[in-house]
C-alpha cells in the first residue's frame, strides 16, 4: 500500500481526531516531509484533508469517503469490491479482471478517473470526489439481446437508485444517457466479451459515470449547457459508496432476465419525438421515434417515409419538420 493510501486509511480511521505529522510519520515508517507530500497529493485528488499547526492532519467533517464497508452495506450480493483513489478507467480495469476470470458481481469503483470513456470513444470528465465512477462485471446467464439490453437495464437501475437515495427522477435518452432538468447527468458504457465456442456473451462490464456534486467549473466549458450534476457544489443527501452499492443492488436484482423495458420506455425522452439520427457510416437524417422493441432497439419513422430499427447510433431531439 502506498504512503498516500495508508495515510488516507489512517485519517479515515481517526474520524474527527487530528493526527500529528510526527505520529503519522512514525506509524507509516516515513519522514514528516513524506507525510506532507502525501497529504498534498491527496488534496490535489479532491480529498478534503485539513492541516493545522500544532494539531496535525484530519479529514474534513462529513467527508464522502469510498469504503468497501459502505458499498457492501448497500449491496451484500457483490462478489468483490475493488476501490481506487485514481484510475484511468473503471471499464478498462473491469475488463482486465473479467478476462482474468473474476466472478460475476465484481465491482470496480474510483474516486476519480484520468481517462474516463463514453460511447464512440468520447471522454467522460470525472472530477475527483464529485461523482460515482464504477463498473460492474456480470457473467451468464446474460440476455440474448446482449449489451444493448444490459445498457437499458443499467439505465433503469441507476434511475431507481437515484430516486430512492437522492429524490431525483431521471429520464433516459436512448440508449445510454440519463437526464435531470434537461441536462445529462449520467452516461452508461457496456462492453462485453463473447465465448468462442458458444457464441454467447461470456461477460459484460457495465460502466456508470454519474455526476453527483460536480460544478460547471469542474466539468469544463466544453460541456457547458449540456452536462450537469444532481447537486452542483453539494452537499448530496447520500454518499458515493452507498449510491454505487444501491445501483449494483438494483442491477443485480434485475438479473438474470433484465426484464425492465416497460420502465425504460416510461422514462424515455425520445418516444414520439422527432430526432436527428447519427449512425456509423451514414449521413445524419431526421426521423420520429416510434417504439423501443423487446431487445432495446429504437424503431424510427423516416421523414421521407419508411422505417428503420436502430441497434446503435446517437440521437438528439429536434423540432418537428415544418412539413412532411
Amino acid at each position: 500500500m502506498s504512503t498516500k493510501q495508508e495515510l488516507l486509511r489512517r485519517l479515515a480511521q481517526a474520524g474527527d481526531t487530528s493526527l500529528s505529522g510526527q505520529e503519522l510519520a512514525g506509524s507509516l515508517g516515513v519522514s514528516r516531509a513524506a507525510v506532507h507530500k502525501a497529504a498534498a497529493a491527496l488534496r490535489a485528488e479532491g480529498w478534503p484533508i485539513c492541516a493545522q499547526a500544532g494539531l496535525g492532519y484530519r479529514l474534513a467533517a462529513g467527508a464522502d469517503l469510498l469504503s468497501e464497508q459502505a458499498v457492501r452495506a448497500a449491496c451484500p450480493a457483490l462478489a468483490a469490491v475493488e476501490l481506487h483513489q485514481s484510475l484511468c478507467s473503471t471499464n478498462l480495469r473491469a475488463k482486465e479482471l473479467a478476462l482474468a476470470g473474476c466472478p460475476s458481481g465484481t465491482l470496480v469503483l474510483a474516486h476519480r478517473q484520468t481517462g474516463g470513456r463514453g460511447r464512440l470513444g468520447r471522454s467522460f470528465v470525472s472530477p475527483a470526489g464529485k461523482g460515482v465512477y464504477m463498473t460492474l462485471v456480470l457473467r451468464g446467464p446474460l440476455p440474448g439481446a446482449g449489451a444493448l439490453a444490459l445498457t437499458c437495464a443499467a439505465a433503469v437501475a441507476v434511475c431507481r437508485a437515484v430516486q430512492a437515495l437522492c429524490g431525483r427522477r431521471l429520464s433516459i435518452k436512448w440508449v445510454n444517457d440519463l437526464f435531470c432538468g434537461g441536462r445529462k447527468v449520467c452516461g452508461i458504457l457496456t462492453e462485453a466479451g463473447m465465448g468462442l465456442e458458444s457464441g454467447a456473451l461470456d461477460w459484460a462490464a457495465v460502466g456508470v459515470g454519474l455526476n453527483l456534486t460536480a460544478t460547471p467549473e469542474d466539468l469544463g466549458p466544453e460541456l457547458a449547457g449540456a452536462a450537469a450534476s444532481l447537486f452542483p457544489g453539494g452537499p448530496s443527501p447520500c454518499g458515493r459508496a452507498a449510491l454505487a452499492g444501491a445501483i449494483c443492488a438494483e442491477l443485480l436484482a434485475l438479473a438474470p432476465a433484465f426484464d425492465c423495458l416497460e420502465e425504460y420506455r416510461a422514462r424515455s425522452l425520445v418516444l414520439g419525438h422527432w430526432l436527428t439520427v447519427l449512425e456509423p457510416g451514414r449521413d445524419p437524417y431526421t426521423a420520429r421515434a416510434l417504439a423501443i422493441d423487446g431487445e432495446g432497439r429504437l424503431l424510427v419513422e423516416l421523414a421521407g417515409g419508411g422505417r428503420r430499427t436502430l441497434r446503435s447510433g446517437e440521437v438528439s431531439v429536434r423540432p418537428a419538420p415544418a412539413s412532411r
